[in-house]
């Protein structure tokens, strides 16, 4: 799913919103639903204060104006009032920023809960979902959300709810102390004003949504062109790389440049249906003062009403435009949440009762889609503790196996055991807990060799980090290191080489002390010297446990107490190395084959 493309309408908004909810109203947490409603009634009492302030103001001027400046006490009326209008503006900040550093506690645990649980919701997606992901596009819109989510709680809360309460203060008052037609052409400026900037901004919406799409396919192409750096320098494509993340930028270039012109528009219609509201609002004012139906004070304080007025609509259309593209933002990385975990316990599942491990496919078919079966049909056993081997062409459907038994994918037909549990009916943890891989494509976290050695079992001391290294033969290289167990690897472990993370991944591993044991194609990138060593360290690994071995190379698997030969997904030929040669069948013409191009040099 393109997150980019969400759906922007009304009623996905109003979902989006009604997700939020419970993280700034969280049941159960009846401190931070003490803190909304603290920031709450500061916020009104910040709005009382605001409108009650330009009183004290007309109250100043027509002091000033009735004053008898003969006499010595003529100053101190205007003056309490002047000090009055002060304490209002001192009042009005001081309630404005009490209520925020009230709420921020509520923000910021509101980012923190829905950043996790996207985070979490991540890692429980199928691999389907990640062998396809973009990683730099996916990173994007989980931190423009995660930045969104207080943008919108607080216009939300602080804006647009302080803004109806002081349009309708400013109504009350205009009616009250004016009459009912400053009221009239006041909210008449104000719907037209509100309706200019709700078109207005929608139009702006579309562009937002291009400057996303953009920012995301360049931040794409950045990262995964930086993520194979090496492969751009063997071809030589700097250049190339360079013109694909220009192409991109250019599009976010000539977005960008739309969405700043189209606010300067918004902002100067904005300003012309304010600014012709003021001006009748004052001439009104004006006449009635001429014709002595009012004071001078009265002239300031309408003035001063409809400047306080002004505030809070230019937030109108700041907060509508915030919100709207705050929900652009939030929502991408909500329609995450509609990925589906494909692969999760059951109600009933049970953990995995700790056993010899046995594993039992028993009649298994599997395929991606319909148009091709992957495994057909397929049943084995491998004792507890013995080694079984599965090898043949490419696409036969070795690593599948394996994936099925993690539980990566579930079978489509048939069930797979561990020692006679069926591996669906228990918890994903306690079976992935009973399973350790060493797999051909060694990825290690860009941090210390021994926070990914201890990435097997995060509660091991330091003894039994070096235990597992010298079980792996990778502890005198470690300790030869200038900064040890505390080298950091790089990334993707790049500053390794592939022996070197396989001993890693390793060592990783028997610090996990599975009862079973899985070798996918764990030598086959290494050269011959490199690889003795580490089918050395594989069979202290793999001793007295249940060991499952994917293999490409057969010289590796002659020592397993059966090799099941594959064939588009089904068992072809079954037995030892020795009773597989002497059939004459696939697996002696693999051999026949490999040791031919091993004289030749080739292999």
């Amino acid at each position: 799913m393109d997150t980019e493309d969400a759906d922007v309408s009304e009623g996905s908004q109003w979902k989006t919103i009604k997700h939020l909810l419970p993280y700034v109203w969280p049941s159960g947490r009846i401190d931070i639903k003490i803190r909304v409603v603290l920031s709450m009634a500061a916020l009104v009492m910040a709005k009382v204060v605001t409108v009650w302030t330009p009183y004290a103001f007309k109250y100043a001027t027509n002091s000033l104006s009735t004053a008898d400046r003969a006499t010595q006490i003529a100053f101190i009326l205007p003056l309490y009032y002047i000090l009055a209008y002060g304490l209002g503006r001192i009042m009005i900040v001081i309630f404005t920023q009490l209520r925020d550093a009230i709420f921020v506690t509520v923000a910021q645990r509101a980012v923190r809960e829905l950043s996790l649980h996207i985070f979490c919701h991540l890692h429980a997606l199928p691999l389907s979902f990640h062998l396809s992901r973009k990683t730099g596009g996916l990173a994007r819109v989980i931190s423009r959300g995660s930045l969104a989510i207080e943008t919108i709680f607080r216009f939300s809360l602080f804006n647009t709810f302080p803004m109806i309460i002081e349009i309708a203060f400013v109504a009350v008052i205009l009616v009250w102390s004016f009459g009912w037609m400053y009221s009239v052409v006041s909210l008449c400026m104000v719907a037209f004003y509100l309706l200019y900037t709700y078109f207005t901004t929608e139009w702006r919406i579309n562009v937002r949504r291009a400057m996303n799409q953009a920012d995301t396919d360049a931040s794409t192409k950045a990262i995964d062109s930086l993520l194979n750096f090496e492969t751009v320098k063997y071809f030589c494509n700097e250049e190339h790389e360079a013109k694909r993340f220009d192409a991109s930028m250019a599009k976010y270039e000539k977005a960008a440049i739309k969405n700043w012109l189209s606010l300067t528009w918004l902002n100067i219609g904005q300003t012309i249906c304010f600014t012709t509201g003021l001006i009748l609002v004052m001439a009104m004012s004006a006449y009635a003062v001429i014709h002595e139906k009012a004071t001078l004070g009265d002239f300031v304080l309408i003035n001063a009403l409809m400047i306080q007025l002004s505030m809070p609509l230019y937030l109108a259309g700041m907060t509508y435009r915030e919100i709207k593209q705050g929900l652009i933002d939030v929502e991408s990385m909500f329609a995450l949440l509609l990925e589906h975990a494909a692969i999760k316990d059951s109600l009933s599942a049970l953990p995995l009762e700790p056993g010899k491990g046995m594993i039992k496919f028993d009649r298994v078919s599997f395929s991606y889609d319909s148009d091709r079966m992957i495994i057909d049909d397929l049943s084995f056993t491998v004792q507890a503790g013995q080694t079984v081997a599965l090898v043949g062409i490419s696409g036969a459907g070795k690593s599948t196996i394996s994936r099925l038994l993690y539980r990566f994918y579930e079978a489509t037909k048939g069930k797979i055991f561990i020692d006679g549990q069926d591996i669906g009916n228990v918890t994903l943890s306690s079976l992935r807990a009973a399973i350790g891989i060493v797999p051909q494509d060694t990825v290690l976290f860009n941090d210390t060799i021994r926070y990914n050695i201890l990435y097997g079992k995060p509660s091991a001391s330091q003894e039994e980090i070096e235990e597992a290294a010298k079980m792996a033969q990778i502890h005198q290289f470690i300790v030869s290191l200038p900064k040890g167990y505390e080298t950091i690897v790089g990334e993707r472990g790049l500053k390794l080489s592939g022996g070197e993370k396989q001993r890693v991944a390793i060592a990783r591993t028997i610090l996990k002390d599975p009862p079973i044991l899985v070798l996918d194609e764990a030598t086959s990138a290494l050269d011959s010297f490199t690889e003795k060593d580490i089918q050395e360290a594989l069979r202290r690994v793999s001793y007295q446990r249940t060991t499952l071995v994917i293999a490409h190379r057969l010289s590796t698997v002659v020592e397993a107490n059966e090799i099941i030969v594959l064939h588009a997904g089904r068992i072809a030929e079954r037995g030892t190395h020795a009773a597989l040669l002497s059939q004459n069948g696939i697996y002696k013409s693999m051999w026949e084959r490999q040791r031919e191009e091993v004289d030749e040099g080739t292999f």
